[in-house]
């Protein structure tokens, strides 16, 4: 298990246009449960890829479930998907607001699979971005060393092999409650502001990381 993290964080990105949302449910709802729940949010996904997501791509390790069902997480700030939406020009998203509404929502993963082993919640992880029809997938944390850590850490990723893993996914089934948000991280101080005026009493740690960003 050389190279990998001794504490991992993982990171669900979303704009913050949909925090409303969040706060209201406590949870982060899998596009499944969204679409099932007639949930309105911005959509920052590569349309395509989200119905593959839904429609096409089984979670292999859970025979029957689909990778639109659960909610995605990154193994690392300032992924790819951060990258595409801070070009603005993917023919395949419409959405063309640049990077500074994104948000980063932080998680510990020991907790997180500590919650979801206690209630029972299916988790898993890919090797690459879980919508290519490759990816493998591991429900066990002993498979950690399939990740291509340096990939997941590099910040340069023009080769074809750190692309790859660096888009490396953990999933967990249907929804993944707020209470294990660690922080958020923001683009900006106005965006730390806003942030924090949604927020309200919610007391969940929230702090410019600029070199999350591009």
């Amino acid at each position: 298990m050389a190279g990998i993290p001794g504490n991992p964080k993982i990171y669900h990105i979303t704009h913050i246009g949909n925090l409303d949302g969040i706060l209201t449910d406590r949870v982060l709802w899998s596009d499944t449960r969204r679409l099932e729940h007639g949930l309105e949010c911005e959509i920052i996904g590569i349309s395509e890829i989200k119905r593959r997501r839904l429609e096409e791509l089984e979670v292999k390790c859970y025979r029957g479930t689909m990778v639109g069902d659960y909610v995605p997480f990154y193994f690392c700030p300032r992924s790819i998907m951060l990258y595409i939406l801070h070009m603005g020009n993917h023919p395949d998203i419409t959405y063309r607001g640049g990077q500074s509404p994104i948000l980063h929502l932080q998680v510990d993963l020991g907790d997180t699979v500590k919650w979801a082993d206690e209630n029972h919640r299916r988790w898993a992880f890919s090797d690459r971005n879980a919508g290519e029809r490759i990816a493998n997938f591991y429900k066990s944390l002993t498979d950690l060393d399939k990740i291509n850590w340096p990939a997941v850490e590099a910040t340069n990723f023009r080769d074809m092999l750190i692309k790859e893993g660096k888009q490396a996914e953990f999933l967990v089934y249907e929804s993944f409650p707020l209470h294990l948000v660690e922080k958020i991280g923001v683009y900006s101080g106005r965006v730390r502001d806003q942030v924090v005026q949604k927020l309200g009493d919610v007391l969940l740690q929230v702090s410019v990381e600029r070199d999350w960003y591009f």
